[in-house]
């Protein structure tokens, strides 16, 4: 047998293959960053795959009007930017719009002008009037909450979660006023958002505050990832914007008129960061020295979005075919009611383990790992038959 064949043929077979591998490899890389574009491409480094705001307004009475018009001004901004009721706890005496005092009743403005009504007929108040304590907003924080509380009224976020709590009311050195009845202190908001850390609640919270001596609230702050500010430093007040003489009274407040102002010229798409949002603090204007604490939090603030807080445009968690379980976590963090555990699970079917597993998972899971499976076999076989046929081609 003459075997002067054999080099050419292996010659030519290894440099199919390793054309066909090269371009499988290509086209696998190229998917892969198709991918990764496609989910990255709103990518600020947060990690977070939903969006929740937590908005308080501390105060009632009809003297206090402009509180109430800051919570809904900031109410009004997350909904626009793309965060849903479901996603938003608000917390209001809700005493103002239909008080008797009020000229225009079923409205709430924040200038002068009256150009804009918050209060409209499109609004949800979680927590009303009395409602509105310091305990309620606690365990609105911690998750502890009574069974019979519905689901609107619960703050439902996971490790994945970015939180923007915002509020507002008469306060002081390192306390907040709730109703003129009681009061929370810097501590006990701190100890909250501890909490929320140990038990997984945030991934990370912008906390923003809006009353006299309001810089003092985050001072006592000691968990990761929260960046905060506040519109006024110890002994400094924080001054109503402007009045408006057919109400009566003041209808916002100085410090919240300027961040609402920045939001008008932001949308959901926008790359505007908190760098710049803090930027365009400006003392003589808001009439107070507004602050901002970022030793706790873990990115630059010139990476961190507006969008990442304020707004609904949130990261795609991508997981990999061959981790059905990943499925269900993700179900029992976010739905934690409509999840069985595996323990009921093989009580009541009598399986095992591993069945259980079967059971909750996505039924297209194997199917798509198993189609996937076929065509790599399929691709293998087929260089393999090629190689063959060039080297029996040859040999002849």
């Amino acid at each position: 047998m003459h075997l002067h064949w054999l080099p050419h043929s292996c010659l030519f077979f290894l440099t199919c293959f390793a054309a066909l591998t090269a371009r499988t490899w290509a086209t696998s890389t190229s998917q892969d960053e198709q991918v990764s574009g496609f989910f990255g491409r709103h990518e600020s480094g947060s990690g977070h795959t939903n969006n929740w705001a937590v908005l308080v307004c501390a105060s009632r009475y009809w003297f206090n009007y402009r509180h109430m018009a800051n919570a809904l001004g900031m109410y009004r901004t997350v909904k626009r930017l793309g965060i849903p009721d479901s996603n938003i706890i608000l917390m209001l005496a809700d005493d103002v719009a239909c008080n008797a005092r009020n000229k225009f009743p079923g409205s709430v403005y924040a200038e002068a002008g009256r150009h804009l009504d918050l209060y409209g007929d499109n609004i949800e108040v979680d927590y009303r009037g009395y409602e509105v304590t310091v305990e309620n907003f606690i365990r609105v924080l911690t998750g502890r909450m009574e069974p019979s509380v519905p689901r609107s009224k619960r703050l439902l976020t996971d490790d994945r979660s970015n939180i923007f709590v915002y509020m507002t009311g008469h306060g002081g050195n390192e306390f907040l006023k709730f109703q003129d009845n009681e009061e929370i202190s810097a501590f006990d908001i701190a100890d909250a958002f501890e909490q929320m850390w140990r038990k997984k609640r945030y991934n990370e919270i912008f906390f923003m505050i809006d009353t006299c001596q309001a810089n003092t609230m985050y001072s006592q702050f000691y968990s990761p990832n929260i960046l905060a500010t506040g519109s006024s430093e110890i002994g400094e007040n924080s001054y109503s914007h402007e009045n408006d003489y057919d109400i009566g009274v003041s209808v916002i407040d100085s410090y919240t008129h300027y961040v609402l102002k920045l939001m008008e010229g932001i949308n959901k798409t926008s790359q505007t960061s908190m760098q710049d949002l803090f930027a365009s603090y400006d003392p003589v204007k808001i009439h107070s020295n507004a602050g901002v604490r970022s030793d706790l939090f873990q990115r630059p603030l010139d990476k961190a979005l507006i969008t990442d807080f304020f707004g609904g445009v949130a990261q795609a968690g991508v997981f990999p075919p061959d981790d059905p379980t990943a499925f269900v976590t993700t179900l029992k963090a976010s739905e934690p009611a409509l999840i069985i555990s595996s323990a009921q699970l093989n009580a009541e079917s009598h399986v095992t383990p591993s069945q259980s597993t079967s059971a909750v998972a996505p039924s297209g899971s194997y199917a798509d790992e198993w189609s996937t499976q076929w065509k790599v076999a399929r691709k293998w076989a087929s260089i393999t038959l090629l190689g063959l046929l060039v080297a029996w081609v040859s040999h002849r």
